[in-house]
């Protein structure tokens, strides 16, 4: 069954959604809920709930359904995302392979780079992911 996906008005409705996306492996309805989120506001609905494979589950959506159509919001969503509370410490849990995912995405959006992020802002933000 499809997840309904509506934009949260706060972290717990956030909160709700994510876990949803998350039991669910559901890629596809996670980014639904990253495309009608507005980025700047990641890390209030987050609060302090962003966990390993929260973190993994965004760049796998991000990567396969969002990239191709916008990566100016794929690059928003990475900035907002690494202002996250707990996210040094996510980023620090997570193994190689997911690692890997990240630089992957790093990638592909060097490859797609459109008016709305510069190589130089990409680099920056790889430091801050320490890649």
């Amino acid at each position: 069954e499809k997840l309904h996906i509506s934009e949260p008005s706060n972290a717990y409705d956030f909160g709700q959604i994510i876990n949803a996306v998350n039991t669910n492996k559901d890629k596809a309805a996670c980014a639904d809920l990253l495309t009608i989120t507005d980025p700047k506001k990641l890390p209030m609905l987050l609060s302090n709930k962003l966990e390993g494979e929260i973190l993994v589950i965004f760049i796998q959506s991000l990567e396969y359904y969002v990239l191709g159509k916008d990566p100016g919001l794929v690059y928003q969503h990475l900035f907002y995302l690494s202002k996250a509370e707990r996210f040094k410490v996510v980023l620090a849990l997570l193994s190689k392979n997911e690692k890997e995912q990240v630089q992957q995405l790093f990638d592909l959006l060097s490859e797609n780079q459109n008016h709305q992020y510069s190589l130089e802002d990409l680099e920056s933000l790889k430091k801050v992911y320490e890649l």
